[in-house]
């Protein structure tokens, strides 16, 4: 499973090391699947869909709102957040940014069963403010039917690229 999180939640499924193809769309739409009730507009015209939440635009978003920056980079955005480590709205965005990510995670574990899930995008420039708590919590918590075989969550080796690269290939 390979998840690219940056302008909205791009998804591939392999399965016996074949990439899956859905019937009708382009591909498999799990950053429209709703993961709150009744929440959040998102531009496909649903409430709650896993890309208004989890999303690296919405949390750059959020972030900006927060410390009331207008347009900055994600590396001085990222420099920015480690400054205001003790900012109590930034904390409750990252730790719900983590709490809605572990549902989205555990109900695509759920139905694909995938040995690994990788992660990449833009979210690759925010590994060290959410990918060990991420890993941590999703092992802790495990909101998952099979509580036993947990997969592996890795990082994009190829990082914000690795969505380009596999669209060209």
């Amino acid at each position: 499973m390979f998840l690219c999180l940056g302008t909205g939640i791009g998804s591939g499924v392999f399965l016996g090391g074949n990439l899956l193809s859905a019937k009708n769309n382009l591909g498999f739409e799990l950053g429209h699947m709703i993961i709150q009730k009744n929440g959040i507009l998102c531009n496909c015209g649903k409430k709650g869909c896993f890309e208004t939440y989890c999303s690296i635009k919405r949390f750059k978003d959020n972030v900006k709102n927060i410390l009331e920056i207008n347009e900055i980079s994600s590396i001085e955005l990222l420099k920015k957040i480690n400054a205001e480590k003790n900012n109590k709205k930034i904390k409750e965005l990252i730790d719900d940014f983590i709490d809605n990510f572990i549902v989205g995670l555990s109900n695509i574990i759920d139905i694909f069963e995938p040995e690994a899930i990788c992660i990449g995008g833009s979210f690759v420039f925010f590994k060290e403010i959410f990918y060990s708590k991420l890993v941590n919590e999703m092992n802790e918590r495990k909101y998952v039917f099979n509580k036993e075989k947990m997969p592996k969550i890795l990082l994009a080796e190829l990082g914000n690229d690795a969505g380009m690269i596999g669209a060209s290939i």
